[in-house]
């Protein structure tokens, strides 16, 4: 529930504006908690007085909001975007926790449908080698799986599977030092995520390869899913994290944008 504290609630109605789910009232001059709400947090956020919290979040991790140390300039942001690569050869170098840790935040902290905050973040890092091992042994039955669904990436991860048969090359997991799964009952939430999560990987150093191939092994592979510990949740994106061992000089050109303006 929302707990709003009456002795520092002026009463300026600011949360009862900004509320999607019309929770909040006035009642004797000061902001009341009406009903279950989605628990966006925007009453927290909008509240001059700070006079409101949800205790069953974690609110010591609140920031107050301060000018110079939260805008982003816009030609930066655009750059960081264009010069943003996908990596496929990794540094032999250990990508530490406290990295890891501030890309799992930067997911935490995405929007999502209905505010359920439903995703599950997987870091397979130290036990990548077993996840890597099961994965090619239980390939056989995993194509298995995706021929009797016709499944579109059928043809390439066999074209994959023979590789590793025939020379040990792993194109799949590549040389990452880590592999993050984020499963969730709705794919965008997953992919918003997956965006904020890799501009924080940049951000840190880091590098990051979505595989659509791995993400497409795992829907086919209830051995590899119960591993992960996954449960009935859906794996929706595969990230593959590391320190890039290339040096990208410049951004990389695009197609003109397929722009409708009405």
């Amino acid at each position: 529930m929302v707990e709003i504290l009456k002795e520092k609630c002026t009463g300026c109605s600011a949360c009862i504006k900004d509320c999607p789910a019309g929770a909040i009232k006035l009642e004797d001059g000061r902001a009341a908690w009406l009903r279950k709400c989605i628990q966006c947090g925007h009453c927290v956020a909008v509240c001059p007085q700070n006079a409101v919290s949800i205790p069953s979040y974690e609110m010591e991790d609140v920031e107050e909001y301060d000018s110079e140390s939260f805008r982003i300039e816009p030609e930066n942001f655009l750059h960081a975007v264009k010069f943003r690569r996908s990596i496929r050869n990794f540094k032999d170098r250990h990508l530490e926790k406290e990295v890891i840790g501030g890309i799992l935040q930067a997911g935490r902290y995405t929007a999502t449908a209905k505010n359920m905050q439903d995703c599950t973040f997987v870091v397979v890092q130290e036990r990548l080698e077993e996840f890597r091992k099961l994965m090619w042994d239980t390939m056989p039955s995993i194509l298995e799986e995706m021929e009797k669904v016709n499944h579109p990436y059928l043809r390439s991860i066999q074209f994959l599977y023979r590789k590793w048969e025939k020379s040990g090359e792993d194109s799949l997991l590549f040389n990452a030092d880590a592999l993050l799964v984020t499963a969730s009952e709705e794919p965008l939430d997953a992919g918003l995520a997956a965006a904020n999560m890799e501009m924080m990987a940049s951000a840190s150093g880091a590098g990051v390869l979505y595989s659509g191939f791995t993400a497409g092994v795992l829907s086919a592979a209830p051995a590899l899913r119960e591993w992960l510990g996954l449960g009935e949740k859906k794996p929706v994106c595969c990230m593959l994290l590391g320190y890039p061992a290339v040096t990208y000089r410049r951004t990389a050109p695009r197609r003109k944008a397929d722009i409708i303006w009405r």
